[in-house]
């Protein structure tokens, strides 16, 4: 086996390796304190294929934080749900932004 294969073949046994780890879910995080007020952003033109993702507060386990908002490649047949903020018996709980079927 030449050089070129054995480096392929290292890859692909490594790259195997590192997906056996479990990969963690996202847990949900509940807050006492609700979120601030969205911040106004100016939305950019977006070209065809892409959609705005809206920025939104996000929970850094001490405070929330702003995630401006950005452009992501648009799937056909789906439309982007954004993230948002629930009241949940006195809690605040985040619903992950995700796409929906149309």
């Amino acid at each position: 086996m030449n050089a070129r294969k054995s480096l392929l073949a290292l890859c692909i046994a490594a790259g195997s390796v590192a997906t056996l780890g479990a990969t963690p879910a996202l847990a949900q995080i509940y807050v006492r304190v609700g979120p601030p007020p969205p911040r106004h952003e100016i939305v950019p033109v977006v070209r065809p294929g892409w959609v705005w993702e809206p920025g939104y507060w996000n929970w850094n386990g001490r405070r929330y934080v702003w995630v401006g908002g950005h452009r992501v490649h648009a799937r056909r047949g789906q439309h982007w749900t954004p993230h948002s903020w629930v009241e949940d018996h006195d809690r605040w709980r985040m619903e992950r932004g995700h796409w929906d079927r149309d």
